[in-house]
């Protein structure tokens, strides 16, 4: 692990062109926090069994990055579903949605994630931002479509909206039974397309990856992936398949995170 003291965050190409319109992002890593052991560095999350006080330092590092106030950096409850939350304010208790829409300057929304995919969105015509969180079973049920159609509904267009899928696990790590691939299969059957064999008879590799930009492209919006593997990479990124491979008793999360400059 890195001794830096300060995040130092992936960026976007994409997101990054956003910056001239006001508009502040970061995938951050494991890189520039407090925690230890099992946590070690950057582990922004409020459900980890992580001493609160670390976890508390680590996001108020993460909101001074992104040029707000600590009570400003703004996480949901994640609860794996299709639920998007719009907020203008900052929230006190967290909203059990997947998924943070804004166009309130002066607010980060994040997502967190140990795996599962955080998508930032981008209007810059229109300033509105968001981020969701985009795991298997959020992405097939709908949380990206829901994240778009909410954007739209404060001003938001989609053929103006650019979102990016942040690091996640990657085809190559992202093995699944026969049952997932079959609810995939009967949701719709070109989803077949997403699932390789894997060496282990009956299980398959699923590109949860690729499967996230086509929703997002099939919605109408500009989308790419980073396609960096929160499994393999483990100096960056926390993973909680890693985690339960090594049977490790909890897991850090890392944020990614959105704002409208003032």
């Amino acid at each position: 692990m890195s001794n830096q003291t300060k995040p130092d965050p992936v960026r976007s190409d994409l997101l990054e062109k956003a910056r001239a319109d006001g508009i502040r992002h970061g995938y951050f890593t494991r890189v520039g926090g407090v925690s230890n052991g099992i946590y070690s560095g950057l582990n922004t999350g409020i459900g980890s069994a992580d001493d609160p006080q670390l976890v508390g330092e680590n996001r108020r590092r993460v909101a001074e990055w992104m040029g707000v106030p600590a009570s400003h950096l703004l996480s949901a409850y994640q609860i794996h579903s299709p639920d998007v939350v719009i907020v203008r304010e900052p929230f006190t208790e967290r909203p059990q949605v997947d998924a943070i829409v804004t166009d309130r300057p002066g607010i980060a929304v994040g997502a967190s994630s140990a795996d599962c995919g955080p998508v930032l969105f981008a209007d810059a015509k229109a300033r509105v931002v968001a981020a969701a969180h985009a795991g298997w079973k959020g992405a097939l049920t709908g949380v990206l479509e829901n994240t778009v159609a909410a954007m739209e509904s404060i001003g938001a267009r989609r053929e103006n909206i650019v979102a990016v899928l942040g690091p996640a696990i990657g085809p190559d790590n992202y093995e699944v039974g026969a049952e997932f691939v079959a609810r995939f299969v009967e949701a719709d059957a070109r989803n077949q397309a997403y699932f390789v064999p894997s060496a282990k008879t009956g299980h398959a590799m699923f590109d949860l990856n690729r499967y996230t930009v086509d929703r997002l492209v099939q919605a109408g919006v500009m989308a790419q992936a980073l396609n960096r593997c929160t499994y393999a990479e483990e100096d960056l990124f926390y993973s909680y398949r890693r985690t339960t491979h090594r049977r490790e008793p909890d897991y850090g999360r890392q944020i990614s995170a959105i704002a409208l400059e003032d």
